[in-house]
């Protein structure tokens, strides 16, 4: 019996690596990736880009919810695309994370997320990545993983990663916006950040991208029945 036809939905803390997880998941079992977080970016940088957020960081709601009907998001082979521009490098700035989670409080932009998500995510096997897919995008997902681990990891990780892509931040700067995230996202009012009842948790503090690759799939193993194990090239 192979693995089935099924959504594998992952969410946790940021930078618990669930992007990095999610990609190695779907190359290895030939699954579709989808990555939630990189939509809530993308409608960000299209906020700030038009003007909508205000320096003392304020949005404007009611002009994003006008303008957001034309706004263009889609995945490509390398990552996210607003029309016909690759912007997947930047999202990832620290300017862009230290807005996405009051953006991504809003009702409006919750719900335009999601719809494109069940709409890129027709046919199934498809894994997706986020804060919230296993309890409200994919409630019904029959796989779901919520990542965690140590916050001075994460918050290494986090560092490591903008500055081999040449930016200049101090981990101090990268713990903060990591802790004003977690805290936006855990209490926000509409779909906060919470482990799914049915979630097989994960704490990736000390293990590498091949031991959690193993451990999905024997998560797969056990919850599906698999007999054979496919073949790892990680």
């Amino acid at each position: 019996m192979g693995i089935p036809d099924i959504i594998i939905a992952v969410d946790g803390y940021s930078s618990t690596g669930k992007s990095t997880f999610a990609k190695l998941v779907a190359r290895e079992f030939g699954f579709t990736y989808l990555d939630s977080g990189a939509m809530y970016r993308g409608v960000t940088l299209f906020a700030m880009e038009n003007g909508m957020i205000a320096p003392d960081g304020s949005i404007d709601n009611d002009e994003l919810k006008n303008a957001i009907g034309r706004l263009e998001l889609h995945f490509g082979a390398d990552g996210l695309y607003m029309g016909e521009r690759r912007i997947e490098a930047e999202i990832r700035t620290l300017e862009v994370s230290s807005h996405v989670s009051p953006v991504s409080a809003i009702a409006f932009v919750r719900n335009w997320v999601d719809e494109r998500l069940h709409a890129f995510s027709e046919g199934g096997r498809v894994i997706m990545d986020g804060r919230d897919i296993g309890t409200t995008v994919f409630p019904n997902a029959e796989l779901k993983v919520f990542m965690v681990a140590d916050p001075q990891v994460r918050a290494q990780r986090r560092y490591d990663e903008m500055v081999a892509k040449g930016e200049t931040p101090s981990l101090e700067d990268v713990m903060k916006n990591l802790q004003e995230r977690d805290y936006i996202d855990s209490h926000r009012d509409v779909s906060p950040l919470r482990q799914p009842e049915d979630a097989f948790v994960m704490d990736n503090t000390h293990m590498t991208l091949h031991e959690e690759v193993v451990w999905i799939l024997g998560v797969m193993q056990g919850k599906f029945g698999l007999l054979e194990a496919p073949a790892l090239s990680c």
